[in-house]
Order: structure tokens, then C-alpha cells, then sequence
């Protein structure tokens, strides 16, 4: 089991396994009721959930996105051979009878191709299961012939595990979604922060650094004696403003006095 694996995976790996779960529910509340009648002439594939859902399932592997994934519902006794259980996957079902695994299961299995990713969940027996697999006698005519066979598929039981939709993935493939998926929010995170600090700097500049240049080209000027430039705009309640108004007054008290001193000693300035 991977308990350790990030959840990033499994949110990867959980979404095939939801579309065929809706594709199932679909077939069994809308599709087959509208091919009840044609089944009792020929037996339609299209009917069974199981059939359904893989083929929906090999249409979304058209996908570049999922062509690594594949699907199957494995089963203990299943009408189709092509769906028997194999070792592996007789393994996950047998967990899911006998009650130490719940829910969904997350596992890998090392093979020649890589480690492989599956997500399995239970195949339990419902009510309308049983029209098909409780006995033969039960089952459409269409189906014995079809399948040739009145053992394969039959004896199951209300609420019995028969078997457990398995989706199966390259480990690479989550992993690598996963690894761009962290990329991806850590290069908008460092875009939000960048955006910030940028946009602070200019507002810095803006509303501190610039009065205070102006400020010290002013008190520069003054000290030489010229007292042309115009004073600051002493609007609003910030501390730089309180000290551009401190700056004017000094500034006009400095001025009057100067001017004082002229009038007292004309021509000695």
C-alpha cells in the first residue's frame, strides 16, 4: 500500500476511476431499460455497465493526457473470460471480500516496465446483477448463446464482492502531473511575491524616497542662500507630511529672518 504517496497522486490516478463509476450509473438507469426489448432477439453488449465503462474508458485514452492509463473489471467468475482476475488483482479482490480493505485502494506493483500505480475499488452486487448472474435459467437467452457457457458468470449473491475496477497508470505518469502541478503554484507564488515587492519599491519611491530628495535639494538650496523654490503641499496626515510642513515653517522663519537682517543692514549682505 502507498500510504506514503503524496495526495497530489491519488487526486491524479481518483478521476478516470469517477468517470467510469458515472459512466456505469448511467448505463444502468438510462441505457438498459431502452434495450430491454431488443434483448430478448440479440444479446447487446452496450446494456452491461462493465462493457460501458471500458469503452468509454479506451475513448478517453484518446486523450494525450490519459493514453497511459488503462482499465479493467476484474472479476472472480465473469461471463467474459477477457475479465477473469489475474493473480495480482485476485489478490485486491479477495482483500475486499474478506473486509481488510475499505473503500478505494492505492497500490504499486513493481513489473519489467516500471513500477505501476493502481486504483482499485470493490465490485459489489446489486439487484440488477442478479438478472443476469444469479442462475442460468434467470439469465437472457440471448447471453447463454452468446457466451456459450452456464457456469461462467452465475452464483453470485445480493451485496457479494465479485471482482474490483482496477485503473491502472505508469507511477511516472501522476508523478510527473503531480511534480509540473507543485512547478506551476510555485512559479505564480514567486510571480504574486515579485508582483509585491515591485509594487512596493514603486510606492516606496513614490510616496518616501522622492518627497525626501526634493526635501534635501530644497534644504541644499537654502543653505546657499537661494529661497526661490516653492514650498511643499502640506496635505494629508502621514509623518512625511508633518515634517514637510515642519520644513516649510523653518523654511519661511529662516527667509523672514534673513530679510530682517537686510532691512536692518542694507548693503553689509
Amino acid at each position: 500500500h502507498t500510504s506514503g504517496l503524496s495526495l497530489r497522486l491519488l487526486s491524479q490516478i481518483r478521476g478516470p476511476l469517477q468517470t467510469a463509476l458515472a459512466i456505469r450509473s448511467y448505463t444502468v438507469n438510462q441505457v438498459r431499460p431502452l434495450l430491454k426489448d431488443q434483448m430478448q432477439h440479440t444479446f447487446l453488449p452496450q446494456s452491461v455497465p462493465a462493457y460501458a465503462a471500458t469503452q468509454s474508458f479506451e475513448a478517453l485514452r484518446k486523450n494525450p493526457k490519459h493514453k497511459e492509463y488503462s482499465y479493467k473489471e476484474a472479476t472472480l467468475n465473469p461471463t467474459n473470460p477477457l475479465d477473469r482476475a489475474t493473480d495480482w488483482e485476485n489478490d485486491i479482490i479477495r482483500a475486499f471480500r474478506n473486509g481488510t480493505t475499505r473503500g478505494q485502494v492505492l497500490t504499486v506493483r513493481e513489473t519489467a516496465r516500471g513500477p505501476l500505480l493502481h486504483l482499485a475499488r470493490a465490485i459489489r452486487v446489486k439487484k440488477e446483477c442478479l438478472t443476469c448472474h444469479s442462475r442460468p435459467e434467470n439469465a437472457p437467452a440471448t447471453m447463454l448463446s452468446l457466451y456459450n457457457s452456464r457456469t461462467n458468470g452465475f452464483g453470485w449473491k445480493l451485496n457479494e464482492v465479485v471482482g474490483a475496477q482496477i485503473v491502472t497508470v505508469p507511477l511516472a505518469v501522476p508523478r510527473a502531473a503531480a511534480e509540473k502541478t507543485f512547478i506551476n503554484f510555485m512559479l505564480i507564488l514567486v510571480s504574486i511575491f515579485a508582483f509585491i515587492f515591485i509594487a512596493l519599491n514603486i510606492l516606496l519611491r513614490k510616496i518616501i524616497i522622492k518627497p525626501i530628495i526634493k526635501m534635501a535639494k530644497q534644504a541644499n538650496d537654502i543653505s546657499m542662500g537661494q529661497m526661490s523654490s516653492p514650498e511643499f503641499k502640506e496635505t494629508g496626515k502621514d509623518e512625511l507630511l508633518t515634517l514637510g510642513a515642519s520644513f516649510n515653517r523653518m523654511r519661511r522663519s529662516l527667509h523672514k529672518a534673513i530679510r530682517m537682517i537686510e532691512e536692518k543692514y542694507p548693503g553689509k549682505h
